[in-house]
């Protein structure tokens, strides 16, 4: 056997071993994490918990969160890719970006200095960035993500060396990961990737929840299931601690409740209305422009159902007509313009205005608009009549994204 198929074979291993259980491990990589001899479990307290360093907070519900990429294709054809490890406030909300001092650029070279050569390869394998800017992908997931977990902070541990806990990090995203084989748990439920069949969302969600008994979240674009989100509260540090799969609370899924696609890697085009069970075709999103590039107008697109567009001054409108913008090229990406001004994501909300001094340079993936790495918008509800929805890239209760229709 090939050691590719031996690193293959881990998540179901891994799987077999722990289909439901509590996931521990007192693994830790390069350093001595606190002794938490009585830990509590986190988003079940009820007052505060003083000591961080055992008690994640407020982060307190860990998503492990997956990828499935099908164009272009990332990652083995059967087998999902590892997103992230994202710390929730316990209601969906989380905070990012929580230490400008440890924004690190080199991953590759901490944890290769921590002679972790085989967590460095099976990332290199399994934690894929779409573009095959890889190492900018792990900077991104640590710098917004692995930053705000207080088991991590430098203070947690005795002895610190320094950036030891990104190790720490990484190592439990994969530890995580290699027992959530997503492949596996649909496959056995019938549900595989197709060009002709599409599946409801229950079924999807079932199949997911079977194995582990509690729900996940699942993430679509264009109808298409591109995501998987599962959840845990932690008992203890998430290094030593005891991971406990739980319900989401406070995520939601975006996927249209018919007619979800799963293609398979290497496929691009919209399957045709043949359906398994009660499943029926979604209407189809227009066709952006890949790059935004000259005139256009942005729909938005949720429950993978085309509704409104952004309007001049940044907000999302689902009556009346679209306003026109002018996506402009800038270094390795493009800035937009409406007639109201350059437009921008300031306080974490896309804002067009005149007072906008330095517009953000936005990168498309897929055909829709792409900020800081994520596709994913988010405002509070879908707005009616004459109602307008601020447009946030901090998660709130409703996901949609921005495509591109030129003019």
């Amino acid at each position: 056997m090939s050691l590719y198929s031996t690193i293959r074979q881990l998540p179901k291993a891994f799987s077999s071993l722990l289909p439901t259980a509590l996931i521990a491990s007192n693994t830790v990589l390069g350093g001595s994490p606190p002794s938490c001899p009585n830990p509590q479990l986190s988003c079940q307290n009820t007052t505060a918990v003083a000591d961080t360093c055992c008690f994640n907070a407020p982060g307190g519900q860990l998503l492990q969160t997956q990828f499935w990429d099908s164009n272009p294709p990332t990652g083995p054809s059967d087998h999902w890719t590892v997103h992230g490890l994202w710390p929730d406030h316990c209601d969906g909300t989380f905070d990012q970006y929580c230490d400008p001092n440890r924004q690190y650029t080199n991953i590759s070279s901490i944890i290769s200095a921590a002679s972790q050569t085989e967590l460095l390869d099976y990332m290199n394998t399994y934690w894929k960035d779409y573009q095959g800017n890889d190492e900018s992908f792990w900077e991104h997931e640590w710098g917004k993500h692995g930053t705000c977990i207080s088991t991590l902070e430098p203070g947690c541990y005795t002895d610190y060396v320094p950036q030891e806990e990104v190790v720490d990090y990484f190592q439990k995203s994969v530890d995580l990961f290699k027992t959530l084989d997503s492949y596996s748990f649909l496959s056995a439920a019938g549900i595989v990737p197709s060009t002709t069949k599409t599946y409801t969302s229950a079924e999807i969600l079932a199949a997911l929840a079977k194995p582990r008994g509690v729900q996940v979240a699942i993430q679509c674009s264009s109808s298409a299931l591109d995501e998987i989100w599962y959840f845990f509260n932690v008992k203890g540090s998430v290094q030593t601690g005891t991971f406990v799969p739980t319900d989401p609370d406070g995520s939601k899924s975006d996927c249209p409740a018919t007619g979800v696609k799963y293609l398979p890697k290497g496929s691009s085009g919209t399957p045709p209305s043949t359906t398994l069970s009660t499943a029926t075709t979604a209407p189809p999103s227009p066709t952006p422009g890949n790059p935004f590039s000259g005139k256009g107008t942005l729909p938005v697109t949720t429950g993978g159902t085309v509704d409104g567009c952004i309007i001049s001054g940044g907000t999302w409108y689902t009556t009346g007509s679209c306003a026109t913008f002018t996506a402009t090229a800038s270094g390795s990406g493009f800035t937009l313009t409406s007639s109201k001004g350059k437009c921008a994501v300031a306080n974490n909300v896309l804002t067009c205005s005149s007072s906008v001094t330095a517009p953000t340079i936005f990168s498309t993936a897929d055909g829709k608009l792409v900020y800081n790495g994520s596709s994913s918008f988010y405002t509070n509800s879908v707005p009616k009549g004459s109602t307008q929805a601020s447009v946030s890239v901090i998660q709130q209760a409703t996901s949609l994204t921005i495509g591109w229709k030129a003019s």
